[in-house]
């Protein structure tokens, strides 16, 4: 093992099996509640795509390019045809980030779901040399904060997302929203945005000193993983914009600022900290390859914790 508990993706040393100092980078999660609402929907083919990258963005925070990818699906009741569309989703996701499916495991287990619940879990394997690993540690204060824009919730939030539009809102699936342009079904089932393709590029390019994935515990708590000692984040608030379905949340749920900010990505799905000095190409050259990005913030003397302002 090389790397602590805490970190984003499992490092271990290829070293004693073959030539050259690399390190596998592993990563495992499911998709959650989201998965309820494709059962609502009637809808599949996406969750398997957001499985894969929420993986792939996983290890992608230490440098890690995505080699493999295997899946676990286990549901009350399976079907071909069930299983056929949530594998499209996964194929899709592979083929976008450039890894292989390689294999995985279906089980039908009644009696611990029902016929309409399943579970659909994802292992991802990656490489990176042990010198071009992105720790953290070489962060210092006066490096600038850039965060790259999310599409919606990605796969977290979703038990306090549900309660509100359709326990407290109660909304259906097929509601149009007007503020959001669709139906509140469609919103939530968008797909979990992949980043490596812009992101691996551009460590080819610039020196990237810390990277996070925004997922469960929101900015706070996941920006603060890469910061290393004496180090501390400091967030503008309006430096980006927040989608409309995280102010429908915090209005129709009534949920304090400081909840939403613990459990959403508010807006920003990936988080990378540079030198100031290349903040401005960083900028530059992650528009170009696709991604909305915003300076959010910088990095301040402090004790490790993330201020939001």
């Amino acid at each position: 093992m090389v790397s602590d508990v805490g970190t984003f993706g499992a490092m271990f040393s290829l070293s004693e099996w073959a030539s050259g100092d690399y390190l596998l980078v592993t990563s495992v999660d499911g998709v959650g509640t989201k998965l309820m609402v494709a059962s609502m929907m009637g809808r599949h083919n996406t969750v398997g795509q957001d499985i894969v990258n929420h993986c792939v963005n996983d290890i992608l925070v230490q440098g890690a390019r995505p080699v493999f990818f295997m899946d676990y699906i286990a549901a009350g009741t399976l079907t071909p045809e069930f299983i056929a569309e949530i594998v499209e989703g996964l194929v899709a996701g592979c083929k976008a980030a450039g890894c292989a499916l390689i294999g995985g495991e279906t089980a039908e287990m009644p009696g611990v779901y029902l016929d309409d619940q399943y579970d659909l879990v994802g292992f991802v394997g990656g490489v990176v040399e042990r010198s071009q690993v992105i720790s953290g540690e070489r962060i210092e204060p006066g490096d600038v904060l850039l965060g790259l824009a999310s599409d919606g919730l990605h796969t977290n939030g979703y038990s306090l997302a549900r309660k509100v539009f359709f326990e407290v809102e109660g909304l259906a699936v097929d509601s149009p929203v007007p503020e959001l342009g669709r139906t509140i079904g469609d919103e939530l089932l968008r797909v979990h945005r992949c980043y490596a393709p812009a992101v691996l590029s551009t460590l080819a390019d610039l020196e990237v000193r810390g990277m996070a994935h925004i997922t469960g515990g929101g900015l706070p708590d996941n920006i603060v993983r890469f910061l290393p000692k004496g180090c501390r984040a400091v967030l503008e608030r309006r430096s980006w914009e927040v989608p409309p379905i995280f102010e429908l949340i915090r209005e129709l749920g009534q949920v304090p600022d400081e909840d939403m900010y613990h459990t959403f990505n508010m807006g920003i799905g990936f988080v990378l900290a540079v030198p100031e000095g290349l903040a401005e190409e960083a900028v530059a050259r992650l528009g170009e390859r696709g991604e909305t990005v915003s300076r959010i913030g910088h990095v301040a003397e402090g004790d490790r914790g993330v201020d939001i302002l």
